[in-house]
């Protein structure tokens, strides 16, 4: 699991996040369980030694190369509960950040062997054997000398004894703890040493940040910092993290790394400038800039490190599919995909689909026996017919024209199975798709079944068996789901961006982690978006049926803005004891004032479907007020006096009429604040 932790050329990794594995150094065993010999129960003796073992219970594996080096303890595959308990209970615990250093120094007085071990000093250069006289746990560091007999073994150019004791004496034999690898005892006497500097290693490689020390010295570093970054590192090597952000988050961080180096240059240099000259004034003005531009790539690193804001706020990919447009000659092609074709089936086709209208001048028929190879042949106009079968792909269904992609009979008779850890199973950039009549399945994935990127897409009398989230609507894309059946989702059902458009309509969202999860407001320059929902069923979903998320500056906003939503607490809602028929009546003409697109249902259906909607209502038009205070604020500071105070007409309200919401785990309507 942790082979990445070889890469590079040697023994450790200089990168944050996982490498290919390293083809210089082989495992001869997989390991067994490794924190057994390094922490005892907090109920046995204190004393961390087990020179009593009768043997080691690590696993070892040799060093390949040239030069014979002796077996190494195989350390770097624990798991990442066998981290999280060795950093929560006795490394770091409730350390400050700025305690770091100090709480690990006195973990390794604890369990390290303070000398008598022999160890491989691995650097990007060269590999060589060393053995330990005495330990600087303060500095972290180890007192050594080079083994007898030398062995040595250099990747750019041969290093002999005299040149090794050079540079020990540069060094003045002390080197960092988490660049040496134990050398393999099965006695068991090291492994606790061995256990330790890796956990050692393996912090300072993919948790820790140069910028840590200095952020606010609280006593959750764990919480903050540690877990998360530990819950990433291992998400990336269990697959469940989008490749796309994966690249993401590395580019922000070497830019992060970037900026920050160049802050702390900057900041020694005006520290040492007593004049205030100009170009000090200019320093300083950089510096800010620079002190700016470090917080919000810190911002973006937590939100993606954070496993529940990762899932929230999702992976804002760019699709770069290219559409074909109309095909040279004009003409638009039918695809009929069946595995097998029958001359009944072609018959029906004919009759049903083909032939419908015979004066209709001549269309050409392409057969397809899969129906990724016919969305690939696909241009714009064109139509894709699947017939009834069993279909499994291994790709993804990039559909970049606009295109008609239809089942042929009932949903659950055309099933189209995607096989492989892909990122997307339905890729949408067509400006009007339409997919009708059919059962999607996904399995293995990492990212949703169905992404509308822009245009848009309608989904009517479909099937969708997800595995992670299911629908997502990205900024500026329209999407509308009529008479179809969601679930599955480990994330939500369907995930909505600000500034897109949603209609969803007679549909079924179910046995997801959450049912619709609204993305309003995650950035003011975007509008709200564009949301119907009628006559929709949303239950047995684990967490709300409807959950809302929105920055903290909204509820701190609500104090500023209370004459302006006073009429909104008009549409508190009553719960099912206190309301009367009265009341309901006047709540239900409230929100039908609200949106301008109600119809008035029945008093007998009100007291089961009023409560959810006008929850959702009732949220919608407090935020969306309060956004519209916040873009009033932004142009007057602009200098624009006359700001439009009907802004609420610039941002089309929702519809929300005869959802019903049952058995969900938390309930219909939630709100998430970040």
């Amino acid at each position: 699991m942790a082979d990445g932790l070889l890469a590079g050329g040697g023994l450790g990794s200089q990168t944050m996040t996982p490498q290919p594995e390293r083809t210089g150094w082989a495992v001869e065993e997989e390991p067994e369980p490794l924190e057994k010999g390094l922490f005892q129960d907090e109920d046995s003796c204190s004393d961390c030694s087990h020179h009593d073992k009768p043997g080691s219970s690590l696993s070892s594996f040799v060093p390949e190369g040239k030069t014979h080096f002796p077996e190494i303890f195989q350390t770097s595959q624990l798991l990442f509960y066998e981290r999280f308990r060795a950093y929560q209970d006795y490394i770091l615990a409730d350390c400050k950040a700025s305690e770091v250093r100090e709480f690990t120094a006195e973990f390794l007085e604890k369990v390290l062997e303070p000398s008598g071990w022999r160890a491989v000093w691995h650097t990007n250069v060269f590999e060589v054997l060393v053995e330990v006289t005495d330990v600087d746990f303060a500095a972290l560091k180890a007192v050594v000398r080079l083994a007898d007999p030398y062995l040595c073994e250099s990747q750019v150019s041969s290093f002999t004894l005299e040149c090794m004791n050079e540079l020990l004496d540069l060094k003045e034999h002390r080197l960092p703890l988490q660049e040496l690898w134990v050398v393999f005892d099965d006695s068991g006497a090291f492994d606790q040493t061995a256990l330790a500097i890796e956990h050692v290693r393996f912090f300072y490689q993919n948790i820790w940040r140069s910028w840590d020390e200095e952020e606010e010295d609280e006593y959750d570093y764990f919480v903050r910092c540690v877990e998360p970054r530990l819950r990433l590192h291992y998400d990336i090597l269990e697959d469940r993290v989008p490749s796309g952000l994966i690249v993401d988050y590395r580019n922000l961080l070497s830019q992060c790394e970037e900026s920050y180096r160049t802050f702390l240059n900057l900041r020694s240099s005006l520290s040492n400038c007593n004049s205030d000259s100009e170009q000090e004034n200019i320093s300083m003005v950089e510096g800010l800039k620079l002190y700016s531009e470090i917080e919000q790539l810190k911002q973006k690193l937590k939100l993606i490190e954070n496993p529940l804001l990762r899932y929230v706020f999702g992976y804002q990919k760019n699709s770069n599919i290219q559409a074909k447009g109309i095909r040279p000659n004009g003409q638009k092609v039918m695809h009929v995909v069946s595995s097998t074709m029958m001359t009944g089936l072609l018959r029906s086709l004919l009759r049903d689909r083909l032939c419908q209208e015979p004066c209709k001048e001549e269309t050409e028929i392409q057969f397809h026996s899969d129906p990724l190879s016919a969305i690939n042949a696909c241009y714009e106009g064109d139509t894709v017919i699947v017939c009834p079968g069993h279909y499994m792909v291994h790709g993804t269904f990039a559909i970049a024209d606009s295109i008609e992609l239809e089942g042929y009979g009932l949903p659950d008779d055309i099933v189209i199975e995607k096989r492989g850890k892909g990122d997307t199973f339905v890729d949408c950039t067509g400006v009007d798709i339409k997919i009708s009549g059919i059962k999607f399945i996904q399995h293995d994935a990492v990212e949703g079944i169905l992404i509308i990127h822009r245009g848009k897409t309608v989904l009517e009398n479909c099937v969708l068996q997800c595995e992670t989230t299911g629908v997502t609507v990205r900024t500026s894309a329209e999407f509308l789901m009529k008479n179809s059946d969601l679930y599955g989702a480990k994330g939500a059902g369907i995930e909505i961006y600000p500034g897109s458009k949603c209609t969803l309509s007679d549909n079924e969202i179910h046995h997801c982690k959450e049912g619709i999860l609204i993305k309003d407001f995650l950035d003011e320059h975007y509008d709200i978006p564009k949301i119907s929902m009628v006559n929709n069923v949303i239950h047995n979903n684990e967490g709300y049926g409807v959950v809302l998320v929105k920055p903290t500056i909204f509820s701190d906003l609500q104090e500023n803005v209370q004459d302006e939503t006073e009429e909104n607490r008009a549409l508190k809602i009553p719960t099912s004891e206190e309301a009367g028929t009265a009341e309901r009546v006047d709540l239900e003409e409230l929100i039908q004032c609200a949106t301008g697109k109600m119809e008035l249902y029945a008093r007998s259906t009100l007291s089961e479907q009023v409560e959810g909607n006008c929850e959702i209502v009732n949220e919608l038009v407090a935020a969306s007020t309060q956004k519209g205070q916040m873009k009033k604020k932004r142009l007057s500071e602009l200098g624009i006096t006359q700001a439009d105070d009907n802004l609420m007409s610039q941002e089309m309200f929702v519809s929300i009429v005869g959802n019903q919401f049952k058995w969900n785990g938390k309930g219909s309507f939630g709100t998430f604040l970040f």
